[in-house]
Parts: structure tokens; C-alpha cells; sequence
């Protein structure tokens, strides 16, 4: 296994990228988040809105400048915006694929030649919605469907070069549903995952020797509604 070098984590504020920040700085390696909001921890930080691109390349030099390229990047981002079609408004529809499939894009674009010099590793998050669509949810699918056939194709595209992995992540146990409406929340008898069990694949896949990749992994609660 390889040794965890300098890490980008976006969304390394909460959630899953939360977990994989702590997991990674656990194991050795060094984080640092890409976010809107501060991590509240002692962890490296750069203040990013990943729906801006110019904002978003800012910030990886900024990490490059003060840390050193990366030899990591999570893209653990993500937001969503509940609703049909015709309810939910068209600027918030719009922010979920800037945010979740542009913004991932965007960063890995700006990493991309330091995670070239190094060697590294991309895991990009989509999520069981990318692979399976779900009423009311329109955009959230629309962007992790996205991210899935970007992540697909950045493989072939650098086979050999840099290390990429799908992560397909079920529903976890975060902050990521406090916001919906009560009908678009999980029950109170719901099965999610620990976040941090989700992380521990995460840095399964970036501790993969140099030639060998997890391409692609699920990781979900064995019940999962939204799976297979």
C-alpha cells in the first residue's frame, strides 16, 4: 500500500469529506479542505465556492503554494435541491450541477498537473442516484449521472498517469438531509452509513500501489433502498 502524501478534500467541512479529512490525517497523510464554511478543526483550509471556477482554481494554488502539489484529491462536494421539476427554482436546480458535477470538474482540472508530477490519485464521489434515477430529484440525479460518466471517461483518459476512482456512495449518516423538507428525509427507522466507514474505502483506493486502481466501488447500508 502506499503511503497517504498532501490530500484536497472538498467538502471537508462535513459529511463524507469531513470523515475522509480526519481518516487520511489519522493514517498519516496530510489534508487539506476545500469549502465554503470552515472546517472547525485544525486542519488546513481554503475557502472555495466550487460553483466558481476562477475561485476554485485560486484555492488549489493557493494549496500548491503553501503545502506543496498534492498526491490526493477527493472530490466529496456535493448539494441537492428536492423537488419536481416545475417547483424547484431554476437558479437552485442550476447550482446542484455547478456545484456537484462542475465543481468537481473544476478542481480536477486545477490539480490535475501536480497530481500528474506526483503520481496521485482522484476519488470523485457520485452516488447510487447516478446510477439509478428517483422522482423529485431531478437534478441531484442529473449531476451524479454526470460525474459517473466524467469519472468513467478521466480513467481512460489517464490510464497510466494518474489513479481514478468512481466512489459510489448510499445514504449516510450526515447533515446532508437537515434542510429538506420533512418529505424528502430519511425515517426515523432509515439504515445509513457511518461516514467514517465510508472514508476507510475511500483511502482503500488512494493507498493502491502506483499501476494498480479500484476503478470503481459502491459502498451502501446492505438494505439500501436505492440500490441495485
Amino acid at each position: 500500500m502506499r503511503n497517504l502524501g498532501l490530500t484536497i478534500v472538498t467538502g471537508g467541512a462535513s459529511g463524507l469529506g469531513a470523515a475522509t479529512a480526519r481518516a487520511v490525517a489519522e493514517e498519516g497523510g496530510r489534508p487539506v479542505v476545500l469549502d465554503r464554511k470552515h472546517p472547525e478543526t485544525d486542519v488546513p483550509f481554503e475557502e472555495a465556492d466550487l460553483a466558481d471556477r476562477e475561485g476554485v482554481e485560486a484555492a488549489v494554488s493557493h494549496v500548491v503554494e503553501k503545502h506543496g502539489p498534492p498526491s490526493g484529491l477527493v472530490n466529496a462536494a456535493g448539494v441537492d435541491a428536492c423537488g419536481t421539476l416545475e417547483d424547484v427554482a431554476a437558479d437552485d436546480w442550476e447550482r446542484v450541477i455547478a456545484v456537484n458535477l462542475l465543481g468537481t470538474v473544476a478542481v480536477t482540472r486545477a490539480a490535475l498537473p501536480h497530481l500528474k508530477e506526483t503520481r496521485g490519485s482522484v476519488v470523485n464521489c457520485a452516488s447510487t442516484l447516478g446510477l439509478r434515477a428517483l422522482s423529485d430529484a431531478s437534478a441531484y440525479c442529473a449531476s451524479k449521472f454526470g460525474v459517473v460518466g466524467f469519472t468513467r471517461a478521466l480513467a481512460a483518459e489517464l490510464a497510466g498517469s494518474v489513479g481514478v476512482t468512481l466512489l459510489v456512495p448510499g445514504g449516510m449518516r450526515t447533515a446532508f438531509f437537515d434542510d429538506r423538507p420533512e418529505q424528502y428525509r430519511p425515517g426515523a427507522d432509515a439504515q445509513l452509513n457511518d461516514p467514517a466507514d465510508v472514508a476507510s474505502a475511500v483511502l482503500f483506493a488512494l493507498r493502491q500501489p502506483r499501476g494498480c486502481e479500484v476503478r470503481e466501488m459502491v459502498v451502501c447500508p446492505s438494505d439500501e433502498t436505492s440500490w441495485p
